[in-house]
């Protein structure tokens, strides 16, 4: 299980990396592995789009399974990632890099304080895979 130490997670498994009032939003390695083949990436929001923490941001599909993306903080969309839908199969080989969904200006940093860092994040996956 790949966990990157400059991230912030979430318990329903997205990352977000912060660079000065940017946040790029993704899934993580985990969440990738437990879904397997990624087949389908459909991004549910657009530049310019105002969204909220919590709020769906995609939808990511593998053979296995379906699962929503939720955003991790609230803010304006300013870059969706219009490589991934034609190849969803980045999800799986690149999810830190490639694969991020969306990047957002944020609205309200006091958000980032709710999130784990990678350290809490692993300690959370192993508590929940037993």
């Amino acid at each position: 299980m790949n966990v990157l130490s400059d991230l912030k997670y979430t318990k329903t498994d997205e990352w977000v990396k912060v660079t000065g009032d940017v946040a790029t939003v993704g899934i993580s390695d985990y969440a990738q592995n437990q879904l397997s083949d990624i087949v389908f990436v459909e991004i549910t929001v657009a530049p310019g789009e105002k969204v909220k923490k919590n709020s769906t941001c995609a939808t990511v599909e593998s053979v296995k399974a379906a699962a929503d993306v939720n955003l991790p903080v609230s803010g304006e969309v300013t870059e969706v990632n219009e490589a991934l839908p034609a190849a969803p199969e980045t999800v799986n080989s690149d999810p830190y890099g490639q694969a991020w969904l969306v990047k957002l200006t944020l609205s309200d940093p006091a958000e980032l304080e709710g999130l784990m860092t990678a350290a809490e994040y692993e300690a959370y996956l192993k508590e929940r895979d037993h």
